[in-house]
């Protein structure tokens, strides 16, 4: 079952994890989708309005499905026993696997932690950096949320129960226009968060999250307060304004921390811009990984 036209499947080693991808485009620069942590997340499920319009732009385009997501290897070996930290060193492996020298990172959500860990972590990998609506970013740099987590679209996920209603619930709550909520990504997603081995590996991120809560050198590794503020890589972040996970005022205290990177708010848009607005949001990644004078302040 595909979501849409244009774009393929794939699979590949990465240090030792069965990873699935989905990908468009044969030649150009590459770049690495990274999607959100959401149950059933996937690169397709996140990305299939992005990795066609890339692709006709003339870049490469990946997108792993990350480790305790989508397609990808369930097996105690492949479970996010680091948190965060596993996703950075899976996609790092994947990068590899592919034998990429250099990509640009775009990443939604927990997948814009992901994309800007990589960039901190290999600067000289990464070309560019583009983020969408981010509230792990935001908590790696010591911010609340604004409305203690009583939104709807975070009550949905908190409550989530594996079951197809609990996932449209979820899905309506986090996408701006629920017409686009159909029953082909609830079942996409439905099937992929129940696949054998899913919930123990969501339960060992979750271990792990607790752990880092009471462990100061492990919310260390995990923080980006003194790193992203330094970022070389050129970067632009953008927040979709009717944001009801990541309410839009977290990117703009979020903002004040980050001189170094431009941010935008997106009219109509919610968590996904890439879904909510996509001929736009295409445009907008686009123009930023093709313009290569962006300047980047110290």
């Amino acid at each position: 079952m595909t979501l849409g036209a244009g774009y393929y499947d794939g699979w590949v080693l990465a240090n030792g994890v069965k990873t699935h991808y989905s990908w468009a485009g044969t030649e150009g620069p590459a770049v690495i989708l990274c999607h959100g942590g959401g149950p059933g997340s996937s690169g397709e499920a996140g990305w299939r309005f992005m990795l066609p319009a890339l692709a006709e732009a003339g870049f490469r385009v990946f997108a792993p499905d990350q480790v305790s997501m989508g397609l990808t290897d369930a097996r105690p070996h492949a479970w996010p026993v680091l948190g965060h930290q596993s996703l950075v060193d899976h996609v790092r492996s994947f990068i590899d696997a592919l034998c990429l020298d250099e990509v640009c990172m775009v990443g939604n959500s927990q997948g814009a932690y992901v994309a800007a860990k990589y960039a901190i972590d290999h600067p000289e990998r990464v070309r560019k950096c583009f983020l969408i609506g981010s509230a792990t970013i935001a908590m790696s740099m010591g911010l609340p949320r604004p409305d203690g987590g009583r939104n709807a679209a975070y009550q949905a996920l908190m409550s989530y129960d594996y079951s197809e209603e609990g996932m449209r619930k979820f899905l309506v709550a986090i996408i701006n226009d629920p017409s686009a909520v159909s029953d082909t990504l609830i079942k996409l997603r439905h099937d992929a968060a129940n696949r054998p081995g899913i919930r123990e590996s969501f339960q060992a991120f979750q271990d792990y999250q607790e752990r880092m809560r009471n462990e100061p050198k492990l919310w260390d590794r995990f923080s980006l307060a003194d790193s992203l503020p330094k970022l070389k890589v050129p970067a632009k972040f953008i927040w979709g304004n009717d944001d009801s996970f990541a309410p839009v005022q977290m990117g703009h205290e979020l903002e004040k921390l980050l001189p170094n990177i431009p941010f935008e708010y997106i009219a109509a848009a919610g968590h996904q811009c890439q879904t909510d607005q996509p001929d736009l949001i295409n445009e907008m990644v686009i123009d930023f990984l093709r313009y290569d004078s962006l300047k980047v302040t110290s």
